[in-house]
């Protein structure tokens, strides 16, 4: 079954923060930009690098409040695996 699940008007916003800022790091702005893509998408996942991305993201002690929204997101939006 498809995911169906969309980007929430809190994590767009987070994501947007998180895409403009300049001390952000490429893999926070990967998740970023794929959580932004999938707002009012229901239909678009996140990829594999794109989930890679977010999960290092999650696990890192150093990343903002606002990269960890937008990762959990875009991490939220992945194929299930069943």
């Amino acid at each position: 079954m498809a995911n169906t699940k969309t980007t929430g008007s809190k994590a767009a916003s987070a994501a947007s923060k998180t895409l403009q800022s300049n001390s952000t790091g490429a893999n926070s702005k990967t998740a970023a930009g794929s959580a932004l893509s999938q707002t009012n998408a229901p239909k678009k996942q996140t990829s594999a690098p794109a989930a890679s991305a977010a999960s290092k993201v999650l696990s890192d002690g150093r990343t903002s409040a606002q990269s960890k929204t937008a990762a959990g997101s875009a991490l939220s939006q992945t194929k299930s695996k069943k």
